[in-house]
């Protein structure tokens, strides 16, 4: 269900054919613009190798232009992979990070711990294609 519901704000990365990362999102209900990372992936042979920057990369450029101006996503603090997978991805386009805390450790049934809310933009609108009306 996920891949036809969602499909404009999901991505699959895929090496000779076989599938080795993908990214699945949504639109927040009460936010239009505001898109939200709900998992992101990559094989471990793949890791390291840019493929998740890709697919993030990916997705904003399907869905900046249909008005999207944020990223939101949560993180809990021991994942530095994902953290600076989400910093650098401010950084190059060039939009703000900003970072606060969203779901304690104590509303999880187990040693979970808590989720931080990473939330990115705004993402300047792509520019109109050159004649456009």
């Amino acid at each position: 269900m996920w891949c036809r519901d969602f499909a404009q704000t999901s991505a699959v990365a895929r090496v000779d054919g076989e599938v080795v990362g993908f990214v699945t999102g949504f639109i927040r209900p009460d936010a239009s613009d505001t898109i939200v990372v709900w998992q992101i992936a990559v094989d471990a042979s793949q890791r390291g190798g840019g493929v998740a920057g890709k697919l993030l990369s990916h997705l904003l450029d399907r869905v900046v232009p249909r008005g999207v101006r944020y990223l939101e996503t949560t993180i809990t603090p021991d994942n530095t992979a994902s953290i600076k997978l989400f910093s650098a991805l401010a950084r190059d386009r060039g939009a703000e990070l900003v970072s606060s805390e969203l779901f304690t450790a104590e509303l999880f049934p187990d040693a979970h711990l808590g989720e931080d809310l990473y939330r990115i933009g705004p993402f300047a609108a792509a520019p109109a294609a050159a004649g456009g009306a």
